[in-house]
């Protein structure tokens, strides 16, 4: 099932697709990294966001992968963190996953743009031929991350783009000192950026506040924090642990007694350092054969022969 960055590449250019030229990895000394569009025409919410390139990947395949990382950076929705994307992603690769880090819209125009963005990454993601395919996000990214976890598709099979006849649920979610409510523990500056003029609209809010929207068919979940993050509080993480728990979706929380906002892979703090291997483990475990991922592809094929 699995696919060499070649044959993804070739598939993705088959469907429509394109690469985006020459996506330097952030502030790492190597050659660039392949990129792929999102669309190639037909952005939604693009005439709202004039100023800005249209959304891609960057890719970080890794040969003879099975499981595939989206991840998220942060920045408060008003930039994208070149602490919180090539880094990771070659740090993840190195374990084994391929990784594509997103280059969502910020300062969006419509707020709805950034999650249409993750969804179609995870989209073109699962069409390139991955067996499971995740998403991590860092702060904001952590927030948009967790959206794309509880609003999602199956896919419409009826669409003239391919890429929408496939699922948009990611098999996990990894959220990093994310934000998880606009509304329990209010996170002001996000939500300004995101919803712009919308804000602070009630209904939108209550949208954007994915420990809302957690139920029995959300991914299982690895969550982390540092107990002293004095930008965004670890009652975020903790408060969508809670959702997790209330409906009995399996997750794994750490709240390490070091560290503070925006510490990516934490190599400097002996406790939160551990998240990369805690988060790997995680990983492997979900995606095993017999692991909570293959039970819930096999759980939604059940469900989905069930309605038919």
């Amino acid at each position: 099932m699995s696919k060499k960055p070649i044959v993804a590449l070739l598939l993705l250019a088959c469907l429509g697709l394109c690469l985006y030229p020459c996506a330097r990895a952030e502030g790492m000394d190597q050659a660039p990294a392949p990129a792929i569009w999102l669309w190639t025409e037909d952005v939604p919410y693009m005439d709202e966001s004039p100023d800005q390139d249209p959304p891609f990947l960057t890719a970080y395949a890794a040969e003879g992968a099975e499981i595939a990382l989206i991840i998220c950076p942060g920045g408060g929705y008003h930039i994208k963190s070149r602490l919180e994307g090539a880094r990771i992603a070659m740090h993840f690769r190195e374990r084994g996953f391929s990784c594509f880090v997103l280059d969502y819209r910020v300062d969006p125009g419509n707020p709805l743009a950034p999650l249409a963005d993750a969804n179609r990454a995870v989209r073109v993601v699962r069409a390139m031929g991955y067996r499971y395919v995740g998403i991590m996000g860092f702060s904001a990214g952590g927030h948009l991350a967790a959206c794309a976890a509880v609003h999602w598709d199956r896919g419409n099979s009826r669409a003239s783009d391919t890429i929408e006849r496939v699922s948009c649920r990611p098999d996990f979610l990894v959220c990093c000192y994310a934000v998880t409510s606009f509304v329990t523990f209010p996170q002001q500056g996000s939500a300004q950026r995101l919803l712009g003029e919308a804000y602070p609209d009630p209904a939108l809010l209550v949208y954007f506040s994915p420990e809302r929207y957690v139920n029995a068919e959300t991914p299982p979940a690895f969550i982390w924090h540092s107990a002293l993050d004095a930008k965004v509080s670890p009652r975020h993480s903790m408060l969508l642990a809670e959702a997790f728990s209330k409906a009995g979706v399996p997750y794994e929380l750490h709240i390490y007694p070091d560290g503070k906002h925006g510490i990516n892979l934490a190599k400097k703090y002996p406790f939160a350092s551990q998240w990369p291997d805690e988060c790997a483990r995680f990983i492997d475990a979900v995606c095993a054969p017999d692991g909570l991922a293959a039970q819930d592809a096999a759980d939604i094929e059940d469900a989905e022969d069930a309605g038919n």
